[in-house]
């Protein structure tokens, strides 16, 4: 796949994540970058543009995907639609956190319509198989850890419902009364549970100033996002800290990707496997 080499002084800068930063282009309103860090390399920013292309021709709702990028410094990245007036679920709490309720309910309500989605056998990759690619190849478990994991893994009930992949509240945006998923590159089928560990992590399960930094939120109020998440996506009568409870093992798992990402363990994801999964032997 061709990268096409662009000129950074053409863009600036509209936001960052985890994994690298979003561009505009300075003279043409339809053009936006996702260019990534240098520790991602380019075959799997390859993969998140073809996973994007066969994911927004399945009729998810996303912005469309254009070509590789490169700044020619080693860095690569996609270049996409720009949703002109787009803001992220998590900027629009931190900057309105007194309607935390009706974005994460918002939110809930676009998680429901994309679980409500079911793919034929074999249309995108299972959960589970890129649950156990990725932990066959993490080099911060111990071979009996793998196996309970493995097994943990392979017991979830099957299912064949869109799955987001990588279900954070800043990987949804809203633009007047649009909405749109980004950041599709883990999308997969499967149990929705893979998916909702994900919105735990972000809520509760991360670093506070990894919180502050990327979802511009305070605990408390991430917090108040997962109470009426769960209001929002199970019902009203649903008990958060039961479904905290439930989804744990689930936000431990994402330990695999965070660490894919990044090369570098993190205690604080491992110990919440040590509290579900491999408690008990």
């Amino acid at each position: 796949m061709e990268a096409i080499l662009i000129d950074l002084n053409e863009y600036v800068h509209s936001g960052e994540g985890a994994n690298g930063e979003s561009l505009f282009h300075r003279t043409d309103p339809k053009v936006m970058v996702k260019l990534c860090n240098p520790s991602i390399p380019r075959e799997q920013v390859e993969q998140e543009l073809a996973q994007a292309r066969k994911v927004f021709s399945a009729g998810i709702s996303t912005p469309e995907p254009g070509e590789l990028i490169t700044d020619g410094k080693g860095r690569f990245g996609i270049r996409f639609e720009r949703i002109v007036g787009k803001k992220s679920i998590s900027r629009s709490v931190s900057d309105e956190p007194e309607k935390v309720e009706e974005y994460a309910r918002l939110f809930a309500g676009m998680c429901r319509e994309l679980h409500s989605i079911h793919l034929a056998p074999g249309e995108f990759v299972n959960v589970k198989d890129t649950c156990l690619e990725m932990l066959a190849q993490n080099p911060f478990f111990t071979n009996d850890e793998k196996v309970r994991i493995e097994r943990f893994i392979l017991d979830v009930p099957d299912a064949d419902n869109a799955l987001h992949g990588d279900l954070q509240y800043s990987n949804a945006i809203i633009a007047g009364d649009r909405r749109y998923f980004i950041d599709l590159g883990d999308f997969s089928q499967g149990n929705p549970l893979f998916d909702l560990g994900m919105v735990l992590v972000c809520c509760k399960y991360s670093d506070p100033e990894f919180i502050r930094n990327t979802f511009h939120l305070d605990m408390t109020t991430a917090g108040a996002f997962w109470h009426w998440f769960v209001k929002g996506y199970w019902g009203d009568d649903a008990d958060p800290d039961e479904y905290e409870a439930m989804l744990k093992p689930y936000s431990g798992l994402k330990t695999l990707m965070i660490e894919r990402n990044t090369g570098i363990r993190f205690p604080n994801f491992h110990s919440i496997l040590e509290d579900t999964i491999l408690k008990n032997k």
